[in-house]
């Protein structure tokens, strides 16, 4: 089966993005949060991964720098697929869907802007319950290599100054609604796996900044004992890459298809 044409995956872009900011609604709420949640649980659920893969070979890491993104980039993507085939709500994906109806003036900037903060809220929560209730309360990754190596990731994000976070940020969030573009473009359960797979790859590999993931990640290194205040995580990085992501999304991607492929008179 033929996979969509630009103008076809901007058109089935613009559906998905009405169907999610309807859900901002009073009625939709709960199902809105419910999808966050998971959404932000799914994500973490990579970032797990990412790490367990990533840095489970310290010796040969240490030979072959290049290694470690490798690993852990080959194995991050199984979030990403999991909200796109399940049809979770993730903050980085909304901010490129919800772009065509807005420039259609089929939303308003007001909803809009509900969906992000309430996804994001939501997203948040999903990471934390899984950091806690996966990770650090089982003692999943604290033994062996991993204590060390997830201090090292969050004393790197934390360290990196805000611009530079925004604009890994905006890398990152190019990566990712690139991937869920082009999997609005297959049909089949395949095509759009391979679709979520490469972009994302490429984000981790080259260690750019997805503030989601970075809600899972400077979390758990707090539990495990790292010294991150709240206040830290934040303005340090979570906030600046969530603006960073932002621009990547709803300008890089969702912005530029639709002057590119908008349905024209």
């Amino acid at each position: 089966m033929p996979v969509r044409t630009p103008s076809q995956i901007l058109e089935a872009a613009h559906e998905a993005g009405i169907k999610k900011a309807a859900a901002t609604s009073r009625r939709g709420f709960s199902r809105l949060l419910t999808g966050s949640i998971l959404a932000g649980a799914y994500i973490a659920l990579g970032g797990a991964l990412s790490i367990a893969v990533g840095f489970g070979f310290p010796e040969a890491a240490a030979a072959n720098p290049g290694l470690q993104r490798f690993m852990s980039g080959l194995v991050f993507p199984i979030g990403l697929m999991l909200v796109v085939i399940l049809g979770a709500d993730l903050f980085t994906g909304n901010n490129a869907l919800l772009v065509p109806p807005l420039m259609e003036k089929r939303l308003g900037a007001g909803r809009v802007l509900a969906n992000w903060t309430i996804v994001w809220l939501g997203n948040f929560a999903g990471s934390l319950a899984v950091a806690w209730l996966l990770i650090a309360l089982p003692g999943t990754l604290s033994s062996g290599p991993y204590p060390a190596a997830i201090a090292g990731i969050a004393a790197a994000k934390t360290s990196a100054g805000p611009l530079a976070v925004f604009l890994k940020g905006i890398g990152a969030n190019w990566c990712v609604c690139l991937a869920v573009w082009l999997a609005l473009s297959g049909k089949r359960l395949g095509e759009k796996l391979i679709a979520c797979e490469i972009p994302v790859f490429a984000f981790v590999a080259l260690g750019f900044e997805h503030c989601v993931a970075n809600m899972f990640f400077l979390p758990l290194a707090a539990m495990q004992g790292a010294d991150l205040t709240l206040g830290t995580m934040l303005t340090a990085n979570i906030l600046p890459a969530t603006l960073g992501n932002i621009v990547g999304g709803a300008i890089f991607v969702g912005l530029s298809q639709y002057y590119l492929y908008r349905p024209r008179d």
